[in-house]
């Protein structure tokens, strides 16, 4: 792993910023669990759930790992910021956050993270089934200890092992129905952790320069852009196999197969047509929004073929 950066323990102290923004109190609370990553998140859980259930279902199991699901993922989300403040503070994005302003006070905001995480894991543990409560163990731990403790300070690896928390959204959705990890499990795990490094490298490229000012050691700051670009290769084509797996194991039609594979050409040939990119920046942003899209695009053609495999 490389070594080069180091990490000193946040303050609970933190200056405030010269303009600090103004946002309502509840707001403060609401930002703090990243609704952008929630939203996506809960779209995933929803088609692992649907992939398992069909037609079949079960309504209040789909809405206890809703609840459970989002409020596990939100406290995942509150705990990086409350660990992450003092690098949020070098980040132009991330520098009007709650608490590197001094809005909200760290022992408020780690309480906040306690009380979110025992409130998921209890819901999911009781409502829905054991097995899908240590998806959410897991991916909690994932998130808040191996990947931003540890990883994220020390090494490159911390986006593809961090994919790892990622990934556990889908899969609690379709244990919170089967109860157990079978084929259609590791394909909708394999889709998230497959996609994540790709996207977040893309939106690395875009802010390297400010990466690289907060210390964080992700692979365009250490290793360089051209790296990167070759290192995101093998994820996208990955998923190609993947799509039609869904196919052969009878989760889907052929209709996912063709539209999920032409969703991956095209986001190959982005990546690819990155080595000749003149301008780093726009084409990681095109990159990273068409990722997006890719994701939301693959969720919802998998929902509803499901639905017409009924």
């Amino acid at each position: 792993m490389d070594k080069q950066y180091t990490y000193q323990a946040p303050s609970d102290s933190i200056p405030l910023s010269p303009e600090p923004v103004r946002v309502e109190l509840w707001k403060e609370f609401v930002q703090l669990t990243k609704p952008g990553i929630i939203r996506s998140n809960l779209m995933a859980a929803f088609t692992g759930f649907w992939v398992a259930a069909k037609w079949d279902i079960p309504w209040m199991t789909l809405l206890w790992m809703i609840i459970g699901t989002a409020l596990t993922m939100s406290s995942s989300c509150v705990f990086n910021n409350y660990f992450d403040r003092d690098f949020d503070m070098k980040m132009e994005r991330t520098c009007n956050r709650s608490l590197p302003t001094g809005r909200l006070q760290p022992n408020i905001v780690l309480w906040y993270a306690i009380i979110l995480g025992i409130a998921g894991l209890s819901v999911l543990f009781l409502m829905t089934n054991p097995l899908t409560g240590w998806f959410g163990v897991l991916g909690m731990f994932v998130y808040v200890v191996i990947y931003t403790l540890w990883l994220k300070r020390t090494s490159t690896w911390s986006t593809s092992v961090g994919a790892i928390s990622g990934a556990m959204p889908p899969v609690m959705g379709y244990t919170s129905v089967t109860g157990q990890v079978d084929e259609g499990a590791i394909l909708l795990f394999l889709i998230l952790f497959l996609w994540q490094p790709p996207h977040f490298w893309a939106l690395g490229i875009r802010r390297v320069e400010e990466y690289r000012a907060a210390g964080y050691p992700l692979l365009p700051v250490v290793k360089g852009i051209e790296r990167t670009k070759k290192q995101m290769i093998p994820y996208v084509v990955l998923l190609l196999p993947v799509t039609w797996l869904f196919y052969s194991y009878g989760y889907v039609s052929w209709i996912y197969g063709v539209l999920g594979t032409i969703l991956n050409v095209i986001w190959l040939y982005i990546c690819i047509s990155g080595f000749k990119a003149k301008d780093n920046e726009a084409w990681a942003k095109r990159n990273f929004l068409f990722s997006i899209n890719w994701l939301l695009l693959h969720l919802f053609i998998l929902v509803l073929d499901t639905m017409g495999k009924m």
